[in-house]
């Protein structure tokens, strides 16, 4: 019974330890799935720590994506409600559309 709980401890602390690296996947596939999938496009270029912040002005949604070597691209974050460059009138319209849906 011990070795059972010993490795079910194992297997949850493993798994915490690999969900909190994100999803990494190849440079090409991490831009298209941010275009296509989120309607996401890049506020800026990459930051000297090679991040680079992704946001759809529709959706609202946005991703943090850390570049890595080996053109492998990570998600290090990412969240919703984004409002970054609207005035007041334009949050509120885009509010009123996404509860009107």
């Amino acid at each position: 019974m011990k070795t059972a709980l010993t490795a079910i401890a194992t297997v949850a602390v493993m798994a915490t330890s690999a969900a909190a690296q994100g999803v990494c996947m190849d440079a090409g596939e991490m831009q298209s799935s941010l275009i296509e999938w989120y309607g996401e496009q890049p506020v800026a270029g990459p930051s000297p720590d090679n991040t680079r912040l992704w946001v759809s002005d529709a959706t609202g949604s946005w991703t943090l994506v850390r570049s890595l070597s080996g053109g492998i691209s990570c998600v290090e974050g990412q969240g919703g409600n984004w409002t970054a460059g609207m005035d007041a009138e334009q949050v509120l319209a885009t509010l009123d559309a996404r509860t009107d849906g």
